[in-house]
């Protein structure tokens, strides 16, 4: 492990990029506007596993694989970048129709449920070529090679990068939820929201689209 110096040096970093929006805090938002924190909650857990997923990927050396092959990389990013977008429409889509359902005083469809919400979550982080850039890209600048073991202090750095990004996707479901429960009374402005997310992760779909290969891969 690092020192001190150089181990809370990385957790600052980690921590601010946590908080930067991307897929899995649009993602969580949508969920827990819709379906209210346990969808939240459960979605975050997913992203959680995604991510952890690119942690182990990039210590065993999986992600180099990845990013070195441009066929590859072109092929998680594509599929990455139609399934959030195909998310996101899903959002606004089901919106819209949960207002006409409001406006016309019929039933909204029932949520999609914990499970879904966590199942999705795992996918949106864990098919996102960008995350095993990420942690390619930023982890191995803290590692000490000297002290040896270093899958194990990727790993462990790693790791501390998920925990703190889904402690951000945490605080926004429960943000969220408690926004949801504010304007429950007001079904447009809940449809609004649900729309930006999804806008947003369409958005972050088109640009996953348009991410290059790291230089750096090869």
């Amino acid at each position: 492990m690092p020192d001190p110096g150089h181990f809370a040096l990385f957790a600052a970093a980690a921590l601010l990029l946590a908080v930067t929006p991307g897929p899995g805090i649009f993602y969580v938002a949508a969920r827990t506007l819709a379906g209210g924190r346990p969808e939240g909650v459960a979605s975050c857990l997913g992203t959680g596993l995604g991510g952890t997923v690119h942690v182990l990927a990039g210590s065993a050396g999986v992600s180099a694989l990845v990013l070195a092959s441009a066929e590859l990389f072109t092929a998680l990013k594509l599929i990455g970048a139609v399934y959030l977008a195909w998310l996101g429409v899903r959002t606004i889509v089901a919106a819209r129709r949960d207002a006409l359902a409001a406006a016309a005083g019929l039933a909204a469809a029932p949520p999609v449920g914990a499970r879904r919400a966590f199942r999705e979550g795992v996918l949106v982080e864990a098919l996102n070529p960008k995350t095993a850039a990420f942690f390619l890209a930023f982890v191995p600048q803290f590692v000490d090679p000297a002290a040896g073991r270093v899958a194990a202090q990727f790993a462990v750095l790693g790791i501390v990068s998920v925990l703190l990004n889904t402690g951000a996707d945490l605080v926004m479901a429960y943000a969220a939820g408690g926004v949801r429960a504010g304007i429950a009374g007001r079904p447009g402005l809940v449809r609004r929201l649900r729309e930006a997310s999804g806008a947003a992760m369409v958005a972050l779909g088109l640009g996953l689209l348009l991410a290059r290969r790291p230089a750096t891969a090869g």
